[in-house]
């Protein structure tokens, strides 16, 4: 029995598919321009005009239905890149509100909500701010309904800090400190 070589595989740094998949992404330009500039041999055998010249060949497509394809692609791309701005739009307009909710007499608690327009997994991250604040943590609904993290105590600036440090897709400008104190009783 012969031993068969390993084969390495490159993956985009764009869309991670192997780099012979790319161009059916809907990212195709942008993994081309990556593919160029980090691995010029394997963009001149996947893209120079032989191999476009040699996959031209090889398929059987009529003019119509090819331009149909093209078409069909390029509009994917478009959406993708509509949709990918759309996103960054909105990270970069979100705010990460950071509430310190006064409870019973000195008793307070830090609401962390909007972590989720980041992409960052509330639950493993309500877990990590207990375990680093040694109290407790979890995931609840606000009164709009939307997941906030709520950990026990007064940890608003130390947790700006730490969603600064460890999670740098949030910036530091979209994070607000809110304080919500209960209207104190009149002493009669």
């Amino acid at each position: 029995m012969a031993e068969s070589a390993a084969k390495t595989v490159l993956y985009c740094g764009v869309c991670s598919l192997p780099s012979e998949y790319c161009e059916f992404s809907a990212t195709r330009k942008k993994c081309e321009e990556w593919l160029k500039a980090t691995h010029p041999r394997e963009h001149e055998r996947l893209y120079s005009d032989v191999a476009i010249a040699e996959k031209m060949a090889m398929t059987t497509l009529s003019e119509d239905r090819e331009a149909r394809e093209a078409a069909k692609m390029e509009k994917a791309e478009l959406k993708s890149e509509a949709r990918m701005a759309r996103d960054l739009e909105k990270k970069l307009t979100s705010k990460v509100a950071i509430k310190r909710i006064e409870r019973n007499k000195r008793k307070c608690v830090t609401a962390v909500c909007g972590l989720q327009v980041f992409g960052i997994d509330l639950k493993s991250t309500a877990k990590m701010l207990a375990n680093h604040f040694a109290c407790g943590g979890s995931v609840a609904k606000n009164l709009q309904g939307l997941d906030e993290i709520v950990v026990q105590g007064d940890f608003s600036n130390e947790i700006r800090d730490l969603i600064c440090a460890k999670f740098p897709s949030v910036p530091k400008d979209n994070i607000e400190l809110v304080a919500e104190d209960k209207p104190k009783k009149k002493a009669p």
